[in-house]
C-alpha cells in the first residue's frame, strides 16, 4: 500500500507537466491560425514547452523508474483527456483534421 501511495505524487506531477505542455500547444495552435507567419511562434513554443517538460521531469520526479513511469503515465493521461474533450471546432473550420 505504501508503494502505491508513493506513486501518486509523481502521477500528479506528470499530470501538471502535461497540462502545461499540451495546454501550451493548444494555445499556440489557436494563435498560429491567426498569425501571418506562424512558423516562428510554433518553433519557439516547441522549444519552450519541451524544455519546461524536460526540466520538470528532471527536477520534480524522483530518479527511480517506478516514479518516472508514474509521472509519464500522468503526462500521457492528460494528453488523452485534452485530445478527447477539448473542442476541435477551430481546426476543422480551417480545413485541418482532428487526430486522436
Amino acid at each position: 500500500m505504501t508503494n502505491v501511495l508513493a506513486l501518486i505524487g509523481p502521477l500528479l506531477t506528470g499530470a501538471v507537466i502535461g497540462l502545461i505542455f499540451f495546454g501550451g500547444l493548444w494555445w499556440t495552435l489557436k494563435r498560429a491560425l491567426l498569425s501571418r507567419q506562424p512558423v516562428w511562434g510554433l518553433t519557439l513554443s516547441l522549444i519552450l514547452r519541451t524544455g519546461l517538460a524536460l526540466l520538470g521531469f528532471y527536477w520534480l520526479v524522483p530518479p527511480h523508474w517506478p516514479q518516472l513511469l508514474s509521472s509519464l503515465l500522468g503526462f500521457t493521461l492528460v494528453r488523452l483527456l485534452i485530445s478527447r474533450y477539448l473542442p476541435a471546432t477551430e481546426m476543422t473550420q480551417v480545413g485541418g483534421s482532428r487526430c486522436t
